[in-house]
């Protein structure tokens, strides 16, 4: 019901408003009163009515300076304001501050009755268009995720100054100031599940990673196609650390409700600066990497000491065998990015020594078995022939052995050649998927229920994924390319039936008339209706 809050000093008239009128018979929760503006603007924060009315002349606060105070916190809530003296500048005032009636005393309680049946239309019109808005912005987390995770690209790329980083998180309504910063990467897949597809647990974990980084004052930002970022920002390595412990103490008891799932996190180190979460995702990276490197679940901070194994001497009777594995190599190139390649080998190396590199025998022996290892996975998993391959991949040279840097570029030139010819596999699935997509939205777009979710169900990929890949191929995103083709359709009836413009509402989709009506206006400029008439004048 509409909520209603008086506010009137003398008791005797105070009473009369309260009592003469029948409020719930008529619709109307009668919340709150008090006798003055001062003690009326802490009860209003409280109850927060709709419709506040007021008498302008109080003592400890007039209605005016309420009136003012409650516009400037609560816009949404109307105000009618009872006077009993006619003066101009008291209704100029009241219709500056934004007040819907200004009444003369005494009123008649069916007047004021009425007077707040008329203003309750608006405050009824406007509590749909709050709730438009706030499901129209629901909606559009699709296309604000792919916005966020672009501007995560910059913000770990090195390229952008603070001012153009805070600029860019302004539009995407992020506060990205603090005096420390960190970051998190991780991901979480299905074991029962092929890399990139639906899983409804993974998607009820990433749901609760997100509330979770939200409660612990983190930023979430899709990494890729299983992978998150937490941004932690606080005033000190206190604060950021806290947090970081009781994130990943809360993720441990969440991902313990499910079995079969795979999780890592990598974690790097505080820094001072908005240019500087470049340095703590280079860490985290470093962490991240050992993904690959190992079978067991956890978390791992980023740093010199954690990492690096301090050998100056490589002798290669201590080497751990399980660092040399072409099953990592495998693992790697199956779920890994380009972007990881260069973290990938230099934790593989590390994981020998620090110096293992520097070993020509040793560095000789893992390009070799690496050239196989990618060669293989190319030819038995990813199906290219025998003289495609060689046309793009050739055995290290003694030239590249020689020297460790050329060597170093060597393997991770390789590898990255082995992802990209994934990617470009992919591509062709991809145009499928779509097809099948786009097919699935003109069958189904009348059901209110269709989402991004609903359709990467059927076509078996994982939401991120699907979404990435249809704004990839369309070049929109899922729910703008949802909206235009239901639009289009409305549209096409607006103009050839004279069907009323909830139906046509409803056979586009949209089942909450409001909804649909804020939604036309929002994506063409003007009503249903004065598209139609608009539409026939032209004609």
């Amino acid at each position: 019901m509409v909520k209603v809050f008086l506010v009137e000093d003398e008791f005797v008239v105070r009473e009369g408003i309260k009592n003469n009128i029948d409020w719930l018979a008529n619709g109307f929760d009668f919340c709150g009163e008090a006798s003055d503006g001062e003690l009326a603007y802490s009860m209003i924060q409280k109850t927060q009515p709709d419709i506040l009315i007021t008498d302008i002349k109080m003592p400890f606060m007039d209605g005016l300076t309420l009136s003012r105070m409650v516009k400037a916190e609560f816009p949404w809530i109307e105000i009618i304001l009872l006077t009993g003296y006619e003066d101009f500048q008291y209704a100029k005032e009241a219709i500056r501050i934004g007040v819907s009636s200004y009444l003369s005393k005494p009123i008649s309680g069916s007047d004021l009755l009425r007077e707040v049946s008329s203003v309750s239309e608006k405050v009824e019109e406007r509590r749909a268009e709050r709730e438009a808005t706030k499901r129209y912005e629901e909606e559009m987390k699709e296309r604000n995720e792919l916005d966020k995770q672009a501007f995560f690209g910059k913000l770990v790329s090195s390229n952008c100054g603070a001012s153009e980083l805070i600029e860019m998180a302004k539009k995407l309504s992020i506060d990205i100031t603090a005096l420390k910063y960190n970051v998190l990467l991780m991901k979480v897949w299905s074991k029962k599940h092929e890399i990139g597809e639906f899983s409804n647990s993974i998607l009820k974990i990433e749901e609760g990673i997100r509330t979770i980084a939200t409660r612990n004052g983190a930023i979430c930002f899709n990494l890729d196609l299983e992978g998150l970022a937490l941004l932690f920002k606080g005033d000190d390595d206190s604060t950021i650390n806290t947090n970081i412990e009781s994130t990943i103490k809360e993720l441990l008891g969440l991902f313990e409700k499910y079995n079969n799932i795979r999780y890592f996190g990598g974690i790097g180190q505080s820094v001072n600066r908005i240019t500087e979460i470049s340095t703590s995702f280079s860490w985290a990276s470093r962490a991240f990497a050992h993904m690959y490197l190992t079978s067991d679940n956890g978390f791992m901070v980023g740093s010199e000491e954690g990492l690096k194994v301090e050998k100056e001497d490589i002798i290669l009777s201590e080497i751990d065998p399980k660092h040399i594995d072409r099953r990592l190599v495998k693992e790697f190139l199956r779920r890994g990015e380009a972007s990881e390649t260069e973290f990938f080998l230099e934790e593989f190396f590390n994981g020998m020594g620090k110096n293992a590199i520097r070993s020509t025998m040793l560095r000789q022996y893992i390009s070799m078995d690496l050239y196989f290892c990618v060669t293989d996975y190319i030819l038995n998993e990813l199906g290219l022939s025998r003289d495609e391959l060689d046309k793009q991949i050739s055995a290290p040279n003694a030239e590249v052995l020689g020297d460790e840097k050329k060597t170093f570029d060597y393997m991770k030139e390789i590898m990255n050649k082995a992802l990209l010819i994934k990617q470009s596999n992919a591509i062709g699935r991809y145009r499928d998927i779509m097809n099948e997509a786009v097919a699935y939205i003109e069958k189904h777009y009348a059901e209110e229920e269709l989402s991004l979710n609903s359709l990467a169900a059927h076509v078996n990929f994982s939401p991120n994924h699907l979404s990435a890949v249809f704004k990839q191929e369309t070049g929109q995103p899922f729910i703008k390319y949802l909206t235009d083709y239901r639009m289009e359709h409305a549209k096409e009836l607006l103009c050839s039936t004279s069907k009323r413009s909830n139906e046509i509402g409803q056979m586009v989709g949209y089942k909450d008339p409001h909804y649909f009506s804020y939604l036309f206006k929002k994506t063409q400029g003007v009503t249903p209706t004065q598209y139609r008439n608009g539409t026939r004048e032209e004609e």
